[in-house]
């Protein structure tokens, strides 16, 4: 008999239901993700902190976890809801159940409410504060964390994720021997990553081509970096809303046109914000392996994985930076700018995940394209 549990929106909605993770209670705002599969990188991926996430996908647990698809050290997601949990994995590779990951890294879990009733909620009211919680089913004294919650807007997330001190990455992507996958061309380069909540996977795809690569702490200076003297700059994935990074944004601004730059997903939003333009949140966010994106050089569509509730508004650019701006990717959801690239300046920059993990590989060019990027400059 497992002990109850509840979900209390914002909007006064009240979901009953099943605890499968650990006892307590977490706060931060509902999103739901449309993945099929692939919650064990979701719940490690440091870009959903200060997010409770839904599976809209039924079942929630049947190949427990290994040890080789974390995308980061913990799990870093406030809450997690499912529609019907399975205890008992079967997958060769698992080590662990569900249960056990959540219980061990305290984050509680529900499962049993309708989240196919909660999706349609999200989409129709957009993102809401919400509550999880093991210990209440009292409305008010719900409400009233709600109300103590500050929410993600106007907040500096990175903060909570980024690494302490730099570090050294070299493990490339995971393979199975009984898969004969694509040779890519090896570059001897010094690359660099400032880490606003960088995963795993983006770290072993370039490591599949440089070998090697550094890892530096989100607020590392320009001058720091520029000293290094790296042939690339990564600008990672992470957390919540990019304006409030400053600090941030000024240390992207000096090293743009001095070193080649890779920008993905929040690294994304702060080079937009850095060049002048301006960001906006999303109404309920891209959360999931399956998103449309229109390729404009390529004329292609690509399926991939997306992790964001902020987006760059590219009619913001200032007249002086457009020159030279070449607008590269658009959702095919609702038509969102979803990446941009400068020969001039050396940058290529995308809104979605190239590093799949987990989704589809139809991105991965992205690391490739960089690579001739940092030979031809």
């Amino acid at each position: 008999m497992r002990d109850k549990a509840v979900l209390y929106l914002e909007d006064g909605t009240l979901l009953l239901g099943r605890s499968f993770g650990a006892k307590g209670t977490r706060v931060g705002e509902i999103i739901f993700n449309t993945g099929m599969t692939g919650y064990q990188e979701i719940l490690t991926d440091p870009s959903y902190k200060d997010q409770i996430v839904a599976m809209t996908y039924v079942h929630i647990g049947n190949y427990g976890v290994n040890y080789e698809d974390f995308e980061s050290r913990k799990i870093f997601v406030e809450g997690f809801v499912a529609k019907e949990f399975e205890e008992t994995p079967s997958n060769w590779r698992s080590k662990k159940t569900l249960r056990e990951f959540l219980e061990e890294n305290g984050i509680p879990a529900i499962d049993g409410v309708d989240t196919r009733y909660l999706t349609r909620k999200i989409r129709e009211k957009g993102s809401m504060k919400a509550v999880i919680t093991t210990e209440s089913a009292d409305t008010q004294s719900l409400r009233k964390i709600l109300e103590e919650y500050p929410g993600i807007e106007g907040r500096d997330l990175v903060k909570y994720v980024t690494c302490e001190r730099p570090y050294l990455w070299s493990e490339p992507r995971w393979r199975h021997k009984s898969i004969s996958y694509p040779q890519r061309k090896k570059v001897k380069a010094k690359l660099v990553v400032l880490d606003f909540g960088v995963k795993f996977n983006i770290l072993r795809n370039l490591a599949d081509i440089f070998g090697e690569v550094e890892v530096l702490p989100a607020y590392t200076t320009a001058e720091e970096i520029l000293n290094k003297k790296p042939d690339g700059v990564v600008l990672s994935n992470g957390p919540g809303d990019p304006a409030p990074l400053k600090s941030i944004q000024e240390n992207i601004k000096k090293i743009v046109g001095k070193v080649p730059i890779l920008a993905i997903c929040l690294g994304h939003q702060l080079l937009g914000l850095a060049l002048g333009a301006k960001t906006y949140k999303l109404k309920f966010g891209h959360h999931g392996i399956n998103h449309p994106v229109r390729n404009t050089e390529r004329k292609s569509i690509e399926i991939t994985s997306q992790n964001h509730n902020f987006a760059v508004d590219p009619n913001t650019f200032p007249e002086d930076v457009k020159e030279g701006l070449k607008l590269t990717h658009i959702s095919l959801n609702d038509g969102t700018f979803e990446g941009f690239r400068s020969e001039k300046l050396k940058f290529i920059s995308v809104q979605y995940h190239p590093e799949a993990g987990p989704g589809p590989s139809d991105s991965e060019y992205i690391f490739d394209e960089f690579s001739k990027m940092i030979e031809g400059s």
